[in-house]
């Protein structure tokens, strides 16, 4: 499986420098990352609003090593709220950050994530949106998901991911699937132990109908984090078992895949809502959209031949 070996490379430097500095690499990342800069990024978010899209915004960048870092990040994400205070979309645009950008892993890492993480939930909730806590690999769950819980105390909006390879998931969707919540689900993008996580296709796939089932019979709010048509089906029929209504639930993709499956999906009546990365800080983000699909690392692959 090279899903594994792409992971790996995503924590190399050799192979960092080696892919940034390859000529076709910016028009194949330019796919996935549409910007790199909040100006660039506020045309897209109007051109996919306006053909009925929902968005959810994410500054890339991961490999923060310094507490300045991690203000910075925070920065970053308050300077995007100001943007989209001008677009008054409401929860149309909402935000998603992973908690190792505002300094998680440095030392006392779980306090600074709070302290530099609730300032843009509240300026979020103070325009009308919200934010969802992505989730990373098996390690840092336990603090996300305490750090969840302590902003639902006062921003009950604000959302999570579970990741259906992980052993723990089942469980983690019974405690979440509570009135007011917002839960994403996805199928999971690290590389993770055969002692935490199921790494058989197969085996993923059963667990996410698993844990989709059981968020669809909970009283919260599922989104649903796939570009599995097969996947996409047995949601809709989960819901409709369920009794819920089309706006009980979302579908979410990544910019830069299925587009048209998005526009389709909107078209029958569903939310549908593009997960859209933008910043400078693009190569952990990228890798992993390699290693999670085939079609992706084909794609770069052919992209770098043909301009070879």
């Amino acid at each position: 499986m090279l899903g594994p070996v792409i992971l790996a490379a995503s924590r190399s430097d050799r192979m960092r420098r080696l892919i940034s500095a390859a000529p076709v690499t910016k028009q194949v990342v330019d796919r996935f990352i549409p910007g790199e800069t909040v100006d660039e990024i506020v045309p897209i978010i109007q051109e996919l609003t306006a053909r009925g899209l929902e968005l959810t915004m994410d500054v890339v960048g991961e490999d923060i090593t310094t507490p300045e870092q991690a203000e910075a990040a925070r920065d970053a994400y308050l300077a995007l709220v100001d943007r989209l205070r001008t677009l008054d979309l409401g929860t149309r645009a909402e935000m998603s950050v992973k908690l190792s950008m505002f300094g998680q892993a440095l030392d006392g890492g779980h306090e600074l994530a709070l302290a530099n993480v609730r300032p843009v939930v509240e300026a979020a909730a103070a325009i009308g949106t919200t934010v969802t806590l992505d989730a990373e690999d098996h390690t840092t769950l336990d603090s996300m998901f305490a750090i969840h819980e302590e902003l639902r105390r006062d921003f009950p909006q604000t959302g999570c991911v579970i990741q259906a390879y992980l052993f723990r998931t089942e469980a983690d969707a019974r405690r979440l699937a509570e009135a007011g919540s917002r839960v994403r689900l996805v199928k999971g993008a690290y590389k993770e132990p055969a002692e935490v996580a199921y790494q058989q296709k197969h085996e993923i796939d059963k667990a996410y109908v698993r844990v989709l089932r059981i968020l669809m019979e909970g009283e919260g709010y599922p989104m649903v984090g796939s570009h599995d048509p097969r996947l996409i089906s047995i949601a809709q029929e989960l819901a409709r078992q369920a009794g819920r209504k089309p706006d009980e639930y979302e579908f979410q993709m990544l910019y830069g895949i299925r587009g048209d499956e998005h526009l389709r999906l909107a078209a029958e009546g569903h939310r549908m809502r593009v997960y859209t990365a933008y910043g400078t800080d693009w190569y952990g983000y990228f890798m992993r959209r390699l290693a999670e699909k085939p079609a992706n690392l084909r794609f770069f692959v052919r992209s770098m031949i043909s301009k070879g």
